[in-house]
């Protein structure tokens, strides 16, 4: 077994993400009990403060889940089987969330699209105007799809419906986006958002939630969808308004300091530094596209995404062989999922991500382009150095 690479852990996956010191820090603290009052000032603190940064006056369910929890907790809250979903195509998430709905005997129809670019507004309104039956009960979208790192407009598609004037919810999966790109519920119309921990909050895999707005909560009290656990009129008569069993209380103190480190950054400066990241990423990309290298899956400019960023590899050439150069190098880059398995790396950076982090990525990065053999286009580090300094 060759030696382990000395040296902190370069961990540039599009999540989990890097947990900042002060994070892990708070979450270091010995059990305790959810039902002390301290832990519920804790916890009501936490909840008011994250309906900030969902932009929402909507009540937010709590779950001790990934974020696949949270798709599950939105399917059988808010439909009963036989209900048709229309899913706009995005990546292997989109993919994913419609064979969970397929297993809840739900009916979902889907939008196609490239997913080099992600669902278009006009197909979207063609369908929603074609249901004149008002068949479907929801549309469901992936604000930013973290396979294909490619971001949806879901304001667009509140304006399909609107324009269409189609009574069916909208849900958007916010798990790569949230806290990394602008989002804003209320404002764009969303009745369901579907959050996790570990991408843009900073926090350990493990807890999900989602936000819900007063039309869903109509909405549930018709759904006839078996559930238990993941049950929101359950949750309602518990003290917390969120849970069923025992409630992870370490989550809740590193939620407190993950929502400490955006609001002392302030959202906006925090999009800003995301943005600026990304930039430099693609600024790298573009270079080594050169000499029929890597280029950018998202082929559509308006729509890259800042939290993640998907690198198609040039034909002949696997991207695992990339990602094992990398990691004798302690760099740790996202694969490709699905149908991308072995075509596309993935370069995260969302979360706890500075200047230097990306450029020491980088440049491990086109070394490793270099070591597996992989034709490129020659100074991409450099590329994105002039990026930040502009």
């Amino acid at each position: 077994m060759p030696p382990k690479p000395r040296g902190r852990l370069f961990f540039a996956n599009p999540g989990p993400t890097n947990i900042p010191d002060s994070i892990l820090r708070a979450i270091d603290r010995p059990s305790a009990d959810f039902m002390d009052e301290g832990f519920i000032a804790l916890f009501e603190d936490c909840s008011a403060r994250l309906k900030q940064v969902l932009r929402t006056d909507g009540h937010i369910f709590m779950y001790a889940a990934s974020g696949h929890g949270a798709w599950e907790a939105s399917l059988v809250n808010l439909f009963s089987p036989g209900d048709t979903l229309l899913m706009l195509e995005s990546g292997y998430f989109s993919e994913s969330w419609t064979e969970m709905a397929h297993k809840f005997g739900l009916s979902v129809e889907t939008v196609p699209a490239d997913w080099r670019r992600g669902a278009q507004a006009e197909a979207v309104k063609a369908a929603l105007a074609a249901d004149t039956g008002h068949r479907i009960s929801a549309v469901c979208t992936v604000h930013n799809e973290t396979s294909t790192g490619v971001t949806l407009p879901v304001a667009a598609i509140r304006a399909a419906l609107d324009e269409t004037k189609h009574p069916a919810l909208l849900l958007s999966d916010t798990i790569s986006s949230l806290g990394s790109l602008p989002y804003t519920m209320d404002a764009w119309g969303i009745d369901l958002t579907v959050g996790g921990s570990q991408k843009g909050l900073m926090l350990p895999t493990g807890m999900s939630f989602t936000a819900v707005s007063q039309k869903a909560m109509v909405a549930h009290a018709k759904a006839t969808m078996p559930r238990h656990y993941l049950d929101w009129s359950v949750m309602l008569t518990r003290r917390h308004k969120s849970f069923v069993g025992t409630i992870p209380t370490q989550m809740f103190h590193g939620l407190a300091e993950a929502l400490r480190l955006l609001e002392e950054e302030g959202m906006e400066a925090v999009y800003a530094r995301h943005h600026r990241l990304a930039k430099a990423v693609r600024a790298a990309v573009k270079v080594w596209s050169g000499n029929d290298g890597p280029q950018l899956f998202c082929t559509d400019p308006v729509r890259y995404s800042d939290s993640v960023t998907a690198i198609l590899m040039p034909e002949g050439h696997n991207a695992e062989g990339v990602r094992k150069a990398a990691a004798r190098y302690n760099v740790s880059l996202g694969g490709g999922l699905g149908k991308l398995g072995g075509r596309v790396f993935r370069i995260g950076h969302l979360g706890d991500l500075n200047e230097p982090m990306i450029l020491g990525t980088l440049a491990a990065v086109e070394l490793s382009l270099r070591d597996a053999g992989v034709p490129h286009g020659r100074g991409g580090v450099t590329a994105a150095m002039e990026t930040l300094s502009g």
